[in-house]
């Protein structure tokens, strides 16, 4: 049905005001975007960034968490609207409001931001590797891209490892868990005052950035838009209460791993003084209670978190790439096949150049994702403020503000961070 339809069957109502929310169990049946995205989020950068929020600045960035969850939620649900309203996703509807030229731009800048992250993948897959057996990092990401590649170019691959996947990522979860508790929780004083004192620390934008950029970004948003059309959300969709449960279950499953990484990192490394430069130091967060077991868990959790990272992130920015540009978006096609394989290709040859730890390089490329919220961000708000796309509709007051408000302080964050960040990177890469 189209806007105008909605509009000329509803003159006298908003659509939307009648409709009821369904129960929990009805809930449950209907998300699934959501859950998939978070598989795509929670990857090496992930892991790494909020370790070294931890360990290098104790409670004191936790309030980072209060936006994650704001920010995580208003992405999703405006990208979500704005796909039932106009009955396109996002970059579809930016194409078809804003002209050709708009979308081959964010269909670039969301694309560049996958890219980066799949750089920060390549780099903390093979550090997965490297704490599991002990071999070179780069032999290690080498063998666990022929494997996603074979993945690409098999049959009914990606089910069976899946399963696997998910074993390894729900063993993280509950080793970070386990290790809070085991050393006795956090400083309760302290971390009451991480999340009401707004402190920025000398030298922790860029992390912070990174943080933020990974765990609530526009891309997710975006690229949610095309998996809730894969799985045939309706317009009652946005009022029912499915949507919305999706997109909390995604950001509130995000920030309850990130949050036990942090608190982690901040028990038992910050007061020791140690900070991380190197994937190894990772493990020593759960040595603890594990002992030396502990660099076999992490480096599962960190192969289990890059490897479904690298699987999905990579089709997701050929996906937006084809989007922006016309191109077939089905995961069989062989645009999306083989673009993914160029685009794993760049990201070794870049990680393999690069100077830095491989610690250094997820940090710098979890920043460098955040291009995409300037370009893919600039348009969504319009697009929300458009009040022929809202015709026939409550008018979403809180969204637009919450929208707005959320483009401007990563706008901030992002221009301030890059702007110390990107010589660092050049110099690292020696140019």
């Amino acid at each position: 049905m189209s806007v105008n339809e909605i509009t000329n069957n509803n003159t006298n109502t908003n659509f939307g005001t009648d409709v009821k929310v369904l129960p929990v169990k009805e809930l449950l049946k209907r998300i699934g975007p959501g859950l998939i995205a978070t598989g795509i989020v929670i990857g090496p950068g992930a892991i790494t960034t909020a370790s070294m929020i931890g360990a290098n600045y104790g409670y004191a960035l936790i309030w980072l968490l209060i936006p994650i969850v704001l920010m995580g939620i208003t992405f999703m649900m405006v990208t979500n609207r704005l796909a039932i309203l106009t009955g396109l996703p996002t970059i579809h509807s930016i194409r078809k409001y804003y002209g050709p030229v708009a979308a081959n731009v964010v269909g670039i800048a969301t694309f560049l931001a996958c890219l980066f992250f799949t750089i920060g993948n390549v780099t903390g897959t093979g550090a997965g590797v490297t704490l599991i057996s002990g071999i070179n990092w780069k032999i290690g990401s080498a063998l666990m891209v022929a494997v996603v590649v074979y993945c690409y170019f098999g049959k009914n691959v990606y089910s069976k490892v899946e399963k696997i996947i998910t074993l390894c990522i729900l063993a993280m979860i509950v080793s970070f868990y386990a290790t809070i508790i085991g050393v006795g929780g956090p400083n309760w004083g302290e971390m009451a005052g991480g999340f009401t004192g707004f402190a920025v620390p000398a030298g922790s934008l860029a992390t912070a950035l990174a943080f933020i950029s990974t765990n609530a970004a526009v891309t997710t948003g975006v690229y949610n838009t095309y998996l809730g059309k894969e799985k045939k959300w309706k317009k009652e969709d946005l009022f029912n209460g499915v949507m919305l449960t999706d997109a909390a279950i995604h950001i509130l499953s995000v920030v309850m791993i990130s949050g036990a990484i942090i608190l982690v990192g901040a028990i038992v490394l910050h007061p020791t003084g140690s900070t991380i430069k190197a994937p190894a130091q990772l493990a020593e967060m759960l040595f603890p209670i594990m002992g030396n077991a502990a660099k076999y868990v992490m480096g599962i959790a960190l192969l289990g978190a890059g490897f479904s990272s690298l699987l999905g992130n990579t089709q997701r920015g050929m996906v937006l790439l084809g989007a922006g540009f016309e191109k077939e978006v089905a995961l069989e096609s062989k645009w999306v096949k083989y673009g993914s394989l160029a685009s794993l290709i760049f990201g070794m040859a870049v990680a393999y150049s690069f100077g830095g730890s491989p610690t250094q390089l997820i940090l710098f490329a979890n920043v460098a994702t955040s291009i995409s919220t300037p370009v893919a961000g600039l348009f969504i708000v319009l697009l929300i403020w458009r009040s022929d796309i809202n015709a026939g509709f409550k008018k979403p007051t809180l969204l637009r503000i919450s929208m707005t408000v959320s483009y401007i302080f990563v706008l901030f964050m992002t221009f301030s961070a890059l702007s110390s960040q990107i010589p660092k990177l050049l110099t690292a890469l020696g140019l």
